[in-house]
C-alpha cells in the first residue's frame, strides 16, 4: 500500500441527516486490548458459537469490525514488534525473529506518547519475549502487581482489569491515557479437561478441517475456549471501569490478538488462521456503530494510527499507514480502494531447525493476501516448517492436539493430518482463500492459475524491494545469524538448556 500517509482531518462528517460522527476529540484516551494466541474465529463477532465473548461482541455492535486485519508475522515477539514500531517485520533487523534483542534505534509508540504527555502503562504481556535496552517494556511501564485467583490452573494470576484501575488512579486530571491491556491467555498451558467443570459439551467445539475430529481435539479446543473467555471477561471489567469513571465518552477501545490459537498449523505458521486476526474498535461519537470494514489493515498500521489520534505526526520510522480515516468514515465495506492486500512473512521463530547449513535456522516465507487469493513463497522448502521432527517440532506448542498428531504413524488412516501440520511444504503455495480458508488445496501447480500466481509474486516482491526486505534483496541469511535469546537447544543431547534471562519490566 506504498508509503502514503493518511492525514487526519478535524472536520465533521454528517451522514443520513441523523447523526454526526468522525469528529476526532482532542487527545483522546486509548485502551488497547490484546490476547496472547487467540484466533479470529474464536470471537462471536466473527461467527464463533462455542466461544462466548459478550464484551467483545458488544464493542463490535457499538463500534466497527475489521474483516481483513493481519499481524504481518504470526508469532508473539515479531507481531508485537510491528505493533509498537509501525514497521513491517522484515524491516526490524533482529526483531524480525522470535526471542530477539530489540535493536535500540527503533522507537515505540507508547514511549512516544509518554514523551508527548500521555499517561502510559501496560498490564500482563507487552512486547516479548525478548530483551530490550529501555527502562520500560516497549509497550510501556508495567502495572501487574494486583493479583487474583484465576478460575482454572494455567491461567495467569494477574488481575488485568484491577491493574487498569490502579493505572487510572495514578493518572493526573485532564491527562489522556494510553493503556496496553495484554492478557496472557489463551497461551499454553491449560488445565486439561477444564471444560468438564463447565456446561460446555464436546459437540459444541468447532474443529478445523486440518485436524481429525475426535474427543481429544474437541476437548483441547474447549479448554482453549475458556481461556479466550477469560480475556473477554477482563475486557468487560475494563469497560465497567471506564463507565464508572465517565471515561467511555472519549476513549478509543481496540481489541485484537497477536496471532492464531496455539495449535499445530496455526500459531507460528503462515496459513490463514495464524495470521488473520480479530480487530474491533469502539469510539463513541467518532465510530458509527454497527459498521463492518473490508479494507486490509496490518499491525504496522496501528502505531501511526494511534499517533495521529493523539494529534501527533507519525514518527518518520513508521512505514505502516494510519487507518484513522477508516475509523472516522460512516461507511461499511471497502472504503479505500488501495487497501486491497497485505504482505506477510516470517523468519526464525523457535530453535530446533537444523540441516547441513547450520542450526537454529529460520523458515523464511514471504506472502501476499488479497481478497481472493493467498500466495506464499517458502524460500527454503528443504527446511522443516515447524522445526525438525528429531528436535521436537519446536515451533508448535505442546498440547493434546500435538501429541495426538505426532503419535500417528505412516500408514495410519489419519496420517495425512500429521503431514498437514508438520510435513515439508512446496516452494510455492496458492489458495483460493474464500472457498478454501483452511488452505487445504494448493493451486500453485495448476496451469489455470499460473498467470495469477506470477502476478501476485511480482506484486509482492516489488513491494518488498521498496521496503528494503533483506531476504528479497538476496541478503536474507542475516536472519539466521542473529542470536536466539530464549531457551537453547543442545543438539548433541536433545535437551533444552538454561534460559537466557531477558531484561524484565
Amino acid at each position: 500500500m506504498g508509503s502514503r500517509r493518511l492525514v487526519a482531518s478535524l472536520s465533521v462528517v454528517v451522514f443520513l441527516g441523523l447523526a454526526v460522527f468522525a469528529a476526532v476529540p482532542e487527545r483522546p484516551n486509548i485502551l488497547f486490548c490484546i490476547a496472547d494466541d487467540a484466533s479470529m474465529k474464536s470471537f462471536g463477532a466473527y461467527g464463533s458459537e462455542f466461544v462466548k465473548t459478550p464484551a467483545v461482541d458488544r464493542l463490535a455492535r457499538e463500534g466497527v469490525v475489521f474483516n481483513n486485519a493481519y499481524n504481518c508475522n504470526p508469532k508473539c515477539a515479531p507481531a508485537r514488534a510491528c505493533l509498537v514500531t509501525g514497521k513491517y517485520s522484515w524491516q526490524l533487523q533482529e526483531a524480525t525473529n522470535h526471542w530477539p534483542h530489540f535493536p535500540p534505534e527503533f522507537k515505540y509508540y507508547p514511549h512516544l506518547l509518554m514523551e508527548a504527555g500521555y499517561h502510559v502503562g501496560l498490564t500482563g504481556k507487552g512486547w516479548g519475549p525478548g530483551s530490550y535496552d529501555t527502562e520500560h517494556n516497549p509497550s510501556g511501564p508495567m502495572y501487574s502487581d494486583i493479583k487474583l485467583k484465576a478460575p482454572f490452573k494455567g491461567m495467569s494470576n494477574i488481575d488485568y482489569a484491577g491493574n487498569f484501575e490502579v493505572f487510572l488512579d495514578e493518572k493526573k486530571k485532564n491527562t489522556p491515557f494510553c493503556f496496553w491491556l495484554g492478557v496472557k491467555e489463551p497461551h499454553r498451558g491449560y488445565e486439561k479437561d477444564s471444560w468438564k467443570k463447565t456446561d460446555k459439551q464436546l459437540k459444541d467445539a468447532e474443529v478445523p478441517s486440518f485436524y481429525p475430529d475426535n474427543e481429544t481435539i474437541r476437548g483441547d479446543l474447549l479448554d482453549y475456549s475458556l481461556e479466550v473467555e477469560w480475556y473477554d471477561t477482563h475486557i468487560g471489567r475494563a469497560i465497567e471501569v471506564l463507565e464508572e469513571r465517565g471515561l467511555m465518552e472519549n476513549t478509543l477501545i481496540v481489541v485484537t490478538s497477536d496471532h492464531g490459537m496455539p495449535f499445530p498449523r496455526v500459531k507460528g505458521q503462515l496459513y490463514e488462521e495464524g495470521f488473520h486476526v480479530p480487530l474491533v474498535a469502539y469510539w463513541k461519537g467518532v465510530i458509527k456503530p454497527g459498521r463492518v470494514i473490508d479494507d486490509f489493515v496490518s499491525f504496522p498500521d496501528v502505531a501511526p494510527t494511534f499517533m495521529e489520534i493523539a494529534g501527533l505526526k507519525p514518527h518518520e520510522q513508521m512505514t505502516g499507514n494510519s487507518f484513522l480515516e477508516l475509523l472516522r468514515s460512516p461507511d461499511s465495506g471497502q472504503i479505500d480502494s488501495e487497501r486491497d492486500y497485505v504482505l506477510l512473512g516470517k523468519e526464525r521463530h523457535d530453535t530446533g531447525r537444523s540441516n547441513a547449513e547450520g542450526t537454529d535456522l529460520a523458515y523464511p516465507v514471504r506472502a501476499i493476501r488479497t481478497k481472493d487469493f493467498f500466495y506464499a513463497h517458502n524460500i527454503k522448502p528443504d527446511r522443516w516448517p515447524a522445526g525438525n521432527p528429531e528436535h521436537g517440532l519446536r515451533n508448535t506448542d505442546g498440547s493434546p492436539t500435538k501429541s495426538y498428531l505426532t503419535d500417528l504413524k505412516l500408514g495410519d488412516p489419519e496420517y495425512r493430518y500429521y503431514e498437514l501440520s508438520f510435513g515439508m511444504r512446496a516452494e510455492e503455495e496458492l489458495y483460493l482463500i474464500q472457498k478454501d480458508p483452511d488452505c487445504m488445496n494448493n493451486l500453485a501447480t495448476n496451469p489455470e492459475y499460473a498467470a495469477i500466481k506470477k502476478r501476485l509474486r511480482k506484486q509482492m516482491e516489488e513491494q518488498l524491494t521498496v521496503q528494503g526486505d533483506p531476504r528479497t534483496l538476496g541478503q536474507g541469511d542475516v536472519f539466521d545469524l542473529y542470536k536466539y535469546r530464549g531457551k537453547q537447544y543442545d543438539y548433541s543431547t536433545g535437551k533444552v538448556g538454561p534460559l537466557l534471562r531477558p531484561k524484565q519490566p
